[in-house]
């Protein structure tokens, strides 16, 4: 049977832990009434002993407890020895009083019911006060729609007559209503900021202009520069908006109405974690105090347990009427009175961890592990890393398949990142904005890594095999092109088969990425972006690969065709500049949106490392004093400058205040020492760019391993990044108890001004 203090752990929300009833505190002090008992127990057992002053005399002289009671006394409060003054006897025993601890128990019991009494009620007057607002928003809404589908019906009127408003054929269900009703409906608008006007002078068929003050986000490119050019147009004082608004049509009242959709369906899983919150503590509650009633054989727990039902988080039926209003609402204006489908969006089932991807992740383990195996045993019997032939052959296939296994090393390490963060109780999904009903999990990727490591390891068995036998390499060469379009082909698929809803959120994150700074950055966006950082020599492998594919290389077996254009050679600085590029576009972007200058010092960090990237590769093709200079300079800059920003900014740790050594006053793993190996595995790892200073003198086959190998160290680092990156997230979320996303809403608050 599992515990209740684990069971605990696994449901309260990570968020608020601070804000749940401390049980593990109030177990530790009911273990403390169990010792004095045992120690008043003993007392009256065995009288008093001739060495008792002596006892006393010693414990007074080092701190510690009688002899024969130092198990015990030793998990009593950490009272004794605190004090600079002498203990006397009487207060010494008052520390082993049972009363004294059962009174102590209940001062802390007063103070966690306190504590997570207004917890509640700040929570629910939150929520209370966002479902008002979103009434309101819902409400604006819905006008607008009533009055842009009958905005065909109305009339033109003289400009200054008011008389434009009345239409007989305005109504919700296209039925005749009372200009009373007309009126009313357009006097709410006008209420919330609308303005019905005409921008000339009236001409036939003319309908008035519906402008509003809009809060919508340039969350994408359109909006982006809109919003850009607007925000120019302003301040250089030409064509200012009147009044202040914008022009609503439908494009923009679609967005307003997803925007309120969103922040219906947020504030339902708030409403939700707040009822979770009230029946756990009331659970932790009960049990809290049947086990001091076990432990001091008293019935106080009825007289306690009634006036915690009598609080506000137990007695207070605000929130399930809540949560009734907004699933009404939903079902109506969402889904057409659909229940079942409103309950898709506002309670989304989570899948539970299913045992046959583990059984396929030991399958295509076991399969990659032996396959691997016959490819050694082959390439060393057929002689194909010999001088005659290494050349050719690792020219030709290193290119994709180390591209793949770059990939597969990624996903391998993403996988061990969400079992981290899975036992350490990090909400990764609320952080990603991940739906948890379509959210990858570290099996998944594990499955993924396996079953694409597996093909491309039988691609090269493949391979190797039809060389051996006879086969011309012209005549084989086309199994690793087919390799990556088969990749490609299936990232692109359209069908709902080997994670879809995981590969179109991929490519909607690259595409955000690549056209940055045009769409808006959310955490999910710039933290890829940090990922294709560490995957350079990936992208680089992706134009070896394309290159050979569209020069026709497999089919002449010319290797050198590529790598000796003058294209290809600046297309590499194209390529070692795009991530950083995008990443730094991302940081402006943000900068742009928050106003936050710790984003252009960041945006400075990508620069930086852009140009240490260029200078590197040009010292590698035009080797000099010079540059080598260049080098030692950019890279110590640029090593320094991505430290510095991975250990105070990104990891939030080297602070010196911190009551653990240089790190942070809230740690997420236990054991202090693995965070301070992580800091000197991360500088170690930061600083391997000295392989460009260091010419080593080893063929080409030896090379490549080595490039392999620092590439697989660059993206095992990022992997160890991601977990304490995440970690810092998630202890900012829960400093400011932030479990539920807020959605900005499209209606400004005319009313407020």
């Amino acid at each position: 049977m599992v515990k209740f203090s684990k069971e605990l752990e696994a449901q309260l929300i990570p968020e608020w832990k601070d804000a749940f009833l401390d049980y593990w505190q109030l177990k530790k002090h009911i273990k403390k009434i169990k010792l004095a008992r045992k120690f008043k127990h003993s007392d009256s057992d065995f009288g008093r002993s001739i060495f008792d002053p002596i006892r006393r005399l010693a414990g007074r002289i080092s701190g510690a407890a009688t002899p024969h009671k130092l198990s015990e006394n030793n998990q009593v409060r950490s009272k004794i020895g605190e004090d600079e003054e002498e203990i006397d006897e009487t207060e010494h025993a008052q520390l082993f009083s049972e009363e004294y601890e059962v009174k102590l128990f209940f001062e802390i019991l007063d103070d966690e019911l306190k504590k997570v009494n207004e917890f509640y009620s700040e929570k629910e007057r939150e929520f209370l006060e966002r479902g008002e607002l979103l009434n309101k928003q819902l409400e604006i809404l819905l006008n607008l729609k009533r009055v842009l589908s009958h905005r065909r019906h109305w009339k033109t009127p003289p400009p200054d007559s008011p008389s434009w408003r009345r239409s007989s054929d305005f109504s919700e269900c296209g039925s005749p209503t009372t200009e009373e009703t007309t009126d009313d409906v357009i006097a709410a608008l006008e209420k919330n900021g609308v303005k019905f006007d005409y921008s000339s002078k009236p001409k036939k068929g003319m309908k008035p202009k519906i402008t509003m003050r809009l809060d919508i986000p340039a969350t994408t490119p359109a909006r982006t520069i809109a919003a850009v050019t607007s925000m120019l147009r302003e301040d250089s004082g030409n064509h200012p908006k009147k009044g202040g608004g914008e022009c609503i049509n439908r494009s923009k009242i679609q967005s307003a109405d997803k925007m309120i959709r969103g922040a219906f369906v947020e504030l339902y899983r708030g409403l939700g974690l707040l009822k979770t919150y009230s029946s756990l503590n009331m659970v932790a509650f009960t049990k809290i105090l049947k086990k001091f009633d076990k432990v001091s054989n008293q019935h106080a727990s009825a007289d306690y347990l009634k006036r915690v039902k009598r609080s506000d988080f137990i007695s207070s039926d605000k929130v399930v009427r809540l949560m009734d209003e907004v699933e009404s609402l939903f079902t109506e204006h969402y889904t057409n009175n659909d229940r079942k489908k409103a309950m898709k969006f506002l309670r989304p089932l989570h899948h539970k961890d299913s045992h046959v991807v583990t059984f396929f992740v030991g399958l295509f383990t076991g399969s990659f592990v032996t396959l691997f195996c016959v490819y050694a045993i082959l390439a060393h019997i057929s002689g194909m890393f010999s001088p005659a032939t290494q050349t050719a052959y690792m020219e030709t296939v290193y290119p994709i398949f180390s591209m793949f296994a770059l990939l597969s090393l990624h996903l391998f390490m993403y996988g061990c990142n969400l079992l981290m963060w899975k036992n350490s109780r990090i909400n990764y999904n609320f952080i990603f904005e991940f739906q948890p009903s379509n959210a990858l999990k570290y099996r998944d990727a594990f499955l993924i890594c396996t079953s694409l490591m597996t093909a491309v390891v039988a691609a090269l068995v493949l391979h190797l095999v039809l060389l051996s036998t006879g086969f011309f390499p012209h005549e084989v060469d086309f199994i690793p092109g087919v390799l990556l379009l088969c990749g490609l082909l299936l990232l692109i698929c359209p069908l709902n088969v080997f994670y879809r809803p995981t590969r179109y959120c991929f490519l909607r994150v690259i595409r955000n990425i690549i056209c940055s700074p045009f769409y808006k950055v959310l955490l999910v966006d710039f933290f890829m972006a940090d990922q294709l950082t560490s995957q350079i020599p990936l992208l680089r492998h992706m134009e070896a690969a394309s290159c050979y594919l569209v020069a026709g290389g497999f089919k002449t077996h010319r290797y050198e065709t590529c790598k000796s254009g003058k294209m290809y050679r600046e297309l590499a600085y194209v390529i070692s500049f795009a991530p950083y590029y995008w990443r730094a576009m991302q940081c402006a972007r943000r900068w742009f949106d928050e106003s936050n200058p710790d984003h252009l010092a960041n945006l400075g960090k990508y620069v930086s490392a852009m140009v240490a990237a260029g200078v590197r590769l040009t010292y590698a093709r035009q080797p000099s004093k010079l540059w080598l200079f260049a080098v030692l300079v950019t890279s110590v800059v640029a090593s320094v400058y991505q430290m510095y920003w991975d250990f105070v900014k990104d990891w939030g740790l080297l602070n010196r205040k911190s009551k653990n050594p240089w790190l942070r006053d809230h740690l997420v793993l236990k054991n202090t020492t693995i965070y301070y190996v992580s800091i000197a595995l991360n500088f170690v790892l930061r600083i391997l760019w000295v392989e460009a200073v260091i010419k080593f003198n080893a063929g080409a086959l030896e090379m490549h391993m080595l490039d392999f190998f620092l590439a697989s160290m660059e993206v095992i680092r990022r992997g160890h990044w991601n977990y304490y990156r995440l970690e810092n997230e998630h202890l900012h979320n829960a400093d400011k108890f932030r479990a539920v996303k807020t959605v900005p809403l499209p209606f400004k608050d005319m009313d407020s001004d």
